[in-house]
């Protein structure tokens, strides 16, 4: 019977694998290409020039938005959150938030 369960349970998850080649492209995988291509800095040299000048916080991590080639780093001072939007191409903060 558990062996029924198991392989009922296998097959149903397959059902659910995407098709090949309609594999969601994340974000990560954008950000690599266009660091890949030139096109962006490396997510740690945009780090090693914002996290420094966040004296007080906690770094929790940087999400990125390929359409514009913004990375959004996100702070938190107590319990503040605090959104710091750089340009990816040169490094510049274009947008801060949250303060």
């Amino acid at each position: 019977m558990l062996m029924k369960i198991v392989i009922a349970a296998s097959i149903a998850g397959i059902a659910f694998l995407p098709a090949e080649g309609t594999r969601r492209v994340r974000d990560q995988d954008q950000a690599f290409a266009a660091r890949k291509a030139g096109q962006i800095l490396p997510l740690h040299e945009i780090e090693s020039r914002i996290v420094p000048r966040m004296a007080g916080c906690d770094y929790l991590g940087p999400d990125f938005d390929p359409s514009s080639g913004v990375y959004r780093l996100k702070f938190m001072r107590g319990r503040s959150v605090i959104y710091v939007d750089v340009d990816g191409h040169n490094g510049q903060i274009v947008g801060r938030s949250g303060d």
